[in-house]
């Protein structure tokens, strides 16, 4: 089953998503998405970079927070 190469250039959707998210912030939201919908069960070596991008938007989050906190006040 796990024979088959995974997608996005072999490297899977996470850690797809985690690298282009440093262009693109949103796909670390997006594989979040995936990884609370469960989406590593298809495939549990999604595991690690859906999890990956999860913690990436996390940090990204309180990074916009603290930053907008200091702007305004």
């Amino acid at each position: 089953m796990y024979d088959k190469p995974l997608p996005c250039f072999g490297c899977g959707i996470g850690w797809f998503s985690l690298l282009l998210g440093f262009v693109f912030p949103f796909m670390w939201y997006y594989a979040t998405i995936l990884y609370f919908r469960s989406y590593y069960h298809r495939d549990p070596r999604e595991r690690a970079g859906l999890a990956a991008s999860a913690i990436a938007a996390m940090i990204c989050t309180i990074a916009v927070i603290i930053t907008i906190a200091v702007l305004i006040f």
